[in-house]
């Protein structure tokens, strides 16, 4: 094993996305260590077919170079998307003729509509990709783990390529929700996410998942698959996200009017999360109606970017009697303003049904916001005692947390969340880094074992 080599390309090519697995990937990167036990460690991206190494993870904000970047990177993802719809498209022929014509066909297609136009934007770029990243050799022995979100990406070809000569794999999964929940996501999305887990399952030598929960869920998953004795080659392990807003400004505006929900005597309750099916907006909402209607005075404060399934969801908040009043929706917080809300807020809620981490909850425990959550075992792994759970199939049960706090001003959690701890993302880095170490360590000693246990 010679070096850590961390991907980020698809933060790379869209540094200025900031939503959930982008957000991890930035920090993460920018707090990568140098080494860990004298390996070096390496942020690097792959761009057409080629390794490179992260200088500058942001952007230089250049219009020019950063838009064409962008076009660069959505034309990438749409060639991959090609050669996906190719690849499904050979496998179920069994015809040689067709899965010539199909070759033909796709070579031309790729050349004219792909490779050329990517090439030309290349070129263009390398005036300005000297100043974010510079050419790196792999050696076999290095081992790539995967960070970003590959299944955004032309990354499959080039990785395969270089597990060929001699780089380990290593994937980091965030969950399995599109599997296991794919009602949640458009149908083109769990597509995508499939075939990605499809190729990881046969590329990767080993997987880091964000929670204990989502490793053990890994695990039963390739067993599933590949079958317990090819699943035991593989190894499993997890490491815990981090805390801070990383683009938060002292000196930035906060949103006025989100300023002004904080500014009178009733309690806010906050909700951070995308709007999309899975976060259970409308179980938030049946719970405070309920409130409501008991005499509560609680506000409700929902802030996070409109993401999809959820033109239903945007009409009842916009349509609401008490928008505006008791009921609050803001879709473009910066982190600045994100930040003021959980310093102001009374207490954190997520009803979501299913998650990877949760990252809301451990932002604002670290800041000392408690939180309420739904009675899912990754909220108990990172919540403990120190959060109130509620029951997802009735809404009355976080009607109740809501109005007891609101009355006795007593948190409904068995600790107080002063003494809950936490890591930043410093430590989050160096785990992921050490814990894939660790597992490259004990790999030779697991095999000998299992040799030596061989009739």
């Amino acid at each position: 094993m010679t070096r850590l080599l961390v991907e980020c390309t698809h933060v790379f090519q869209h540094p200025k996305v900031n939503s959930g697995i982008q957000r991890v990937v930035r920090n993460v990167i920018n707090q990568l260590p140098d080494s860990v036990d004298g390996v070096e460690c390496i942020p690097v991206v792959m761009l057409n077919g080629k390794l490179y190494r992260v200088l500058k993870l942001g952007a230089l904000n250049i219009p020019f170079f950063d838009g064409l970047m962008t076009f660069g990177g959505r034309l990438g993802r749409l060639a991959h998307r090609f050669w996906q719809l190719h690849q499904r498209l050979h496998n179920r022929s069994h015809s040689r003729v067709v899965k010539r014509l199909l070759h033909v066909a796709y070579r031309l297609t790729a050349i004219s509509c792909f490779s050329i136009p990517l090439r030309l934007i290349d070129g263009i770029n390398q005036y300005q990709l000297p100043k974010r990243c510079s050419p790196l050799q792999h050696q076999p022995g290095d081992q790539l783990v995967l960070l970003d979100s590959s299944w955004h990406s032309d990354l499959f070809p080039v990785v395969e390529q270089l597990k060929r000569e001699g780089v380990g794999i290593v994937s980091v999964i965030y969950d399995l929700i599109p599997l296991t929940h794919p009602q949640f996501y458009d149908t083109r999305l769990v597509q995508i996410f499939n075939e990605w887990f499809n190729w990881v399952t046969q590329t990767a030598d080993g997987y880091v998942a964000i929670s204990a929960t989502v490793r053990d869920q890994v695990r039963e998953e390739l067993q599933r698959r590949l079958g317990p004795a090819k699943a035991n080659t593989l190894w499993f392990d997890y490491f815990h996200l981090g805390s801070e807003l990383d683009l938060s400004e002292a000196t930035a505006v906060i949103e006025p009017r989100l300023a002004r929900v904080f500014k009178t005597p009733e309690p806010v309750f906050l909700m951070v999360s995308t709007i999309e099916p899975r976060k259970n907006h409308d179980y938030l909402l049946d719970a405070f109606e309920r409130a409501w209607a008991s005499g509560s005075q609680a506000r409700l404060c929902i802030a996070g970017r409109v993401g999809w399934k959820c033109d239903a969801l945007l009409a009842r908040v916009r349509n609401h009697p008490q928008l505006n009043q008791r009921l609050f929706m803001f879709n473009d917080l910066s982190d600045t303003s994100l930040e003021h809300a959980y310093s102001h807020a009374s207490a954190l809620v997520f009803p979501s049904w299913v998650e990877g981490f949760g990252l809301p909850l451990v932002e604002a425990m670290q800041r000392g916001l408690p939180a309420m959550g739904s009675d899912i075992p990754v909220f108990r792994e990172i919540g403990g005692e120190f959060m109130a759970y509620f029951d997802l199939a009735e809404p009355q049960s976080l009607a109740d947390l809501v109005t007891g706090f609101e009355r006795s001003g007593q948190f409904p959690a068995a600790r107080n969340v002063a003494d809950w701890q936490w890591i930043g993302w410093q430590e989050a880095s160096a785990q992921l880094a050490e814990r894939t170490l660790r597992n490259l360590v004990e790999a030779p000693a697991v095999q000998e074992r299992q040799h030596a246990n061989c009739p």
